[in-house]
């Protein structure tokens, strides 16, 4: 028999590609990659491992990808409800960063949203906020796997003066961080309502120089395209595309006012779509054509948005609503069924962040990194086909077991570190005092 570090068994393994739900099979892990997927009695014939993991009523599936959020602002969740999105950040989102943001800020909340995260089944974010480093410290600390924005805005905060500073920053953390297997970087112009053409060219420049995709909001609202059209004369997208960002190394988040030939040239340059609905539609952005882009070939991941603006960052319940949106929007229920929106959460959000050869599927190859949702409750049955159950009937609640390049990160819905301690009541005692902070900012 072959020596293997884990053997994950369980009721059904849904591996994204191909789509479908293999019946009682295994999943063979060694030095944190999956080296064998198949039926369970022939797996027990053919590995002995260090570690048997049985889950006889589970769905086992890639780790959820979270292709957008602000992981730090998780300690501003719900501030600012029921605003839209310009009145949101300058009546306070901005001046509660200006008073509150600091690296320490950042450290404690983003080990929040990692917290929730992954109890959410969320093996991978795109995050994007001030400093980065400590973001990338607080991830790496929980054990996710994190794909950190180098920001870059025009205004001064806590963490930089300018638009050079950011980046200048933002790309030491990246030197710093380069050996790490579980961090890598994207370039994070906040929006182009926020960051001039010198900047924009600056980006275009170091991402073909470094390889690196480029995350930014775009087209969230018609404000932000009246206003584009009325400054620079042409739509933001267009304004991107002349600046040389419109590629496949493009993140476009939320795309939510888009024209059918803008659909068209995002698919034709390869770029992809964060595709974040609950956000949208609590700030009232409107609802993305999510389907068109479908169509289209657009690659469209799925993202939470941050904690402020959700409040939540459960991305099997984005993926749900996604699907739900899409078929409404055009009265056509067969518009995104469940395997493609389970793809949006895993595969589309992994090749969205450049990542798609190590993560997003369960392949030979490929990291472990693997959410697993118990069924045995009354909530969750009966379950007649998996994939459609995940999307439409099962919750976050749900998620029993999680591991990220192998490691068992999440064991009965407890956040664990490798030698076994809960992380929970360390990281939920930070969490007060930044509340009291808060509130005395508010009144």
């Amino acid at each position: 028999m072959t020596p293997v570090e884990t053997l994950i068994e369980c009721r059904w393994a849904v591996p994204v590609r191909p789509h479908g739900a293999f019946e009682d099979h295994a999943i063979a892990i060694d030095q944190g990659r999956i080296v064998a997927v198949l039926p369970t009695a022939e797996a027990r014939r053919r590995y002995s491992p260090g570690r048997r993991v049985e889950l006889p009523n589970h769905i086992v599936t890639p780790g959820l990808v979270n292709a957008h959020t602000h992981a730090a602002m998780t300690l501003l969740r719900g501030i600012g409800d029921d605003l839209p999105l310009m009145r949101w950040l300058t009546e306070r989102i901005w001046p509660i960063e200006k008073a509150l943001v600091s690296e320490e800020f950042v450290f404690d909340g983003t080990r929040l949203a990692a917290l929730e995260m992954l109890r959410s089944g969320v093996t991978c974010c795109s995050d994007m906020y001030f400093f980065p480093d400590a973001a990338a410290r607080a991830l790496r600390e929980v054990g996710m796997r994190a794909v950190v924005g180098i920001i870059a805005i025009e205004f001064p905060s806590a963490y930089a003066n300018d638009a050079e500073d950011y980046l200048r920053k933002g790309l030491a953390a990246r030197d710093a961080l380069r050996d790490d297997p579980l961090t890598s970087f994207t370039l994070a112009p906040h929006a182009p309502y926020t960051v001039s053409d010198a900047t924009f060219e600056r980006i275009a420049m170091l991402a073909e120089e470094l390889d690196l995709p480029v995350h930014i909001h775009v087209h969230e609202t018609q404000h932000e395209i009246d206003e584009s059209t009325a400054q620079h004369g042409m739509r933001p997208l267009a304004r991107l595309d002349r600046l040389g960002l419109l590629s496949e190394r493009l993140i476009a988040v939320h795309a939510v006012h888009m024209t059918e030939a803008e659909i068209s040239l995002l698919a034709e340059r390869g770029a992809s779509v964060a595709h974040c609905p609950t956000s949208n539609l609590k700030l009232a952005s409107g609802i993305a054509p999510v389907a068109a882009m479908l169509r289209g070939g657009v690659n469209v991941a799925l993202g939470t948005d941050g904690a402020a603006s959700n409040n939540r960052l459960d991305l099997l319940g984005e993926t749900r609503l996604a699907a739900l949106l899409a078929k409404g929007a055009v009265s056509d229920a067969a518009v995104m069924p469940a395997t493609t929106a389970l793809a949006c959460a895993t595969l589309s959000g992994a090749h969205a962040l450049g990542l798609d050869r190590e993560i997003g599927s369960i392949e030979v190859g490929k990291q472990a990194d693997l959410t697993a949702f118990d069924l045995n409750s009354p909530e969750e049955s009966p379950c007649f086909e998996p994939v459609s159950h995940l999307v439409y009937a099962s919750g976050r609640s749900a998620v029993s077991d999680v591991w990220v390049a192998g490691h068992h990160v999440v064991r009965a819905r407890q956040v664990v570190t490798q030698a076994g301690e809960d992380l929970s009541r360390v990281i939920l005692a930070t969490i007060p005092a930044w509340q009291n902070r808060c509130r005395q900012f508010l009144k």
